[in-house]
């Protein structure tokens, strides 16, 4: 499984909200220049975002983005199935009728792949993030 531009980055802006979560909205173009993120292919992620409820939008001089919920309460599961739709590690698990299914090995250790991939996203909040970001020296964070 690879995530495509879409979740890396999204999740990458998703995360810079949450940085920044409570002191008001983040313009587009910061985010864009920070992460060399192209402008109109950043409002499009945030737009699917806006649309499944994780992300508001301020207008205005002073407008921007901002996190509609806690970073508590948005996991990187939800941010990434946001824009990827759902997260699989191999194509056969999509489709139950192969004929081998209760026999595959290979089925068998890639449906333990995909549960302990969506363990780890579904238990990650954007403050696990935060967290996890805020360790790293000064300079150093992204």
């Amino acid at each position: 499984m690879l995530l495509s531009t879409k979740g890396r980055y999204g999740l990458k802006a998703s995360l810079e909200l949450a940085f920044f979560y409570g002191k008001g909205p983040i313009n587009l173009k910061s985010i864009s220049e920070k992460y060399s993120i192209p402008e109109s292919y950043l409002e499009q992620l945030l737009a699917k975002l806006k649309k499944s409820g994780y992300i508001e939008t301020i207008r205005g001089k002073q407008g921007g983005y901002l996190l509609a919920k806690e970073p508590k309460d948005i996991t990187v599961g939800m941010i990434l199935r946001a824009l990827e739709g759902d997260i699989s590690s191999s194509d056969c698990l999509k489709n139950d009728k192969c004929g081998k299914e209760n026999t595959c090995v290979t089925r068998i250790i890639f449906e333990d792949i995909e549960k302990s991939i969506n363990n780890i996203i579904d238990n990650t909040t954007l403050q696990d993030m935060v967290q996890k970001r805020n360790e790293f020296p000064k300079e150093a964070r992204q």
